[in-house]
């Protein structure tokens, strides 16, 4: 990161931070998106028993790392501020912090995973399927928390290319150990949806290994030092960075969780409308990885601006260079969403009546998406603020207040039946988009009459 002064020089460096954030998103995202495509293509009750798996995981899993996302404000400000002495200390505290939410999961995670899948009506082969679907990629769960946290201290030093090589290199192998593991070769039984369980534990552990390894030998990382010398847990620095992070983590549990409540209460349709909707969600939060990457990228952009030299007109510019750029992509995404629906959906099934229903399902995500590309770019903006605990609150009456009950209501009182719900999420993202939008305003005019 540096300092920029024309808007050219801001596009560039925008664009340099950017496109790595993208690429890894994306190739993250593709694990799940080849779990996703290769169990369906073992049966539509391996399809549904991912489908239930992935909406009890995912919540957890992206709550967590949202949590461990405070790492990349923090370690940009300090870089802004030039207090590089302060980053090793940090960095292995939130490691220490990731190691502990890990377990903490895990154990919380036992207890739960039976009782809830006892309280769903599903088939006896799909919840066999969610169940060690779980069970099995949660193997890879504190090995996934600490490449996260490491991978937020490197793209908080503007390094973002670093993670883009790491998940490059995983993505085959996930491939291929989804291969491996769900149809079962080498030898080894056909696992069917459980076997993507298997193969992204096995791809986290590799990532971690990697990052350590990245972290401790290349430059400029190794000058930090980060795993020369140990230094004892320290609770309070726990507690700071939980104090940004846990708002950060919590909004996107709610973002991300409404999702999973829907694929919740779907269970009671057939299991080729589960299977039809999770194929959907699949692709269309595939295309939500672009407003995610631009929101990380701001949290960078924006954290590096006010953590020097409070340069809060460069950070504005920043937040309105990104929300641009999200609203030009949702109208190229909810393209690809029209033209493409049968190609998508035929990626996932080759059962007639899924096909169909995934793309009905599609159409309502064209406009879903739309309040994503210009709510996710907002929400890293005020990251980068370190305004993280109003968006929780917003985060938390926009999706599961007025989001979720509007499309039980829709679900069950019209003819929407499922796409009810579906239709409840773009009602739910709008009124998050717009509220956010209004706080980020408001935030902006403070700091321009504070430091001007």
């Amino acid at each position: 990161m540096y300092p920029t002064k024309t808007l050219k020089e801001k596009i560039r460096l925008f664009m340099i931070i950017l496109i790595p954030i993208l690429i890894t998103q994306v190739s993250m995202y593709a694990m799940n998106f080849f779990d996703t495509i290769m169990s369906g293509k073992a049966g539509a009750a391996d399809l549904a028993g991912v489908a239930i798996g992935s909406s009890l995981w995912v919540p957890v899993q992206m709550g967590v790392v949202g949590i461990l996302m405070a790492m990349s404000p923090i370690v940009a400000q300090l870089t802004g501020a030039n207090a590089h002495e302060k980053i090793p200390f940090t960095v292995q505290q939130g490691m220490y912090l990731s190691i502990a939410l890990g377990i903490i999961v895990t154990i919380i995670g036992a207890f739960l995973i039976d009782p809830i899948l006892s309280m769903m009506e599903l088939e006896e082969r799909v919840r066999h399927v969610a169940k060690y679907y779980i069970i099995t990629i949660g193997l890879g769960m504190i090995p996934f928390f600490v490449y996260n946290l490491l991978r937020s201290y490197i793209d908080g030093l503007g390094h973002t290319r670093t993670s883009m090589v790491i998940i490059l290199i995983s993505l085959p192998l996930n491939i291929l150990f989804n291969y491996i593991f769900i149809f079962g070769k080498l030898g080894l039984p056909a696992f069917g949806g459980i076997g993507a369980g298997i193969a992204s534990a096995l791809t986290f552990i590799i990532n971690l290994i990697l990052s350590i390894l990245i972290v401790h030998h290349i430059r400029p990382f190794r000058e930090h030092r980060i795993f020369k010398t140990f230094l004892k847990p320290s609770l309070k620095e726990w507690f700071d960075q939980l104090r940004i992070g846990i708002p950060i983590g919590f909004s996107i549990f709610f973002e991300v969780s409404i999702f999973a409540a829907v694929t919740l209460m779907l269970s009671v349709y057939n299991t080729n409308t589960i299977a039809a909707h999770q194929a959907a969600i699949n692709f269309a939060s595939f295309l939500y990885m672009i407003p995610l990457s631009i929101a990380m990228a701001l949290t960078i952009a924006v954290g590096f601006e006010v953590g020097g030299a409070k340069r809060i007109h460069d950070a504005k510019v920043y937040s309105y260079l990104g929300i641009t750029s999200g609203i030009i992509i949702a109208f190229i995404a909810g393209s690809i969403l029209y033209l493409f629906d049968d190609q998508v959906a035929r990626l996932y099934s080759e059962n007639p009546e899924v096909i169909a229903l995934t793309k009905q399902f599609l159409f309502y995500a064209i406009f879903f998406q739309f309040a994503d590309a210009f709510g996710a770019p907002i929400q890293g903006t005020l990251r980068g603020y370190k305004d993280v605990n109003i968006t929780f609150w917003m985060s938390l009456v926009s999706y599961w207040l007025i989001g979720l009950p509007s499309g039980w209501l829709l679900a069950n009182y019209t003819n929407l039946d499922a796409f009810g719900y579906w239709l409840g999420l773009i009602i739910g993202l709008s009124a998050g988009a717009i509220t956010l939008f209004g706080r980020m305003q408001y935030l902006q005019r403070k700091l321009i009459r504070k430091y001007s």
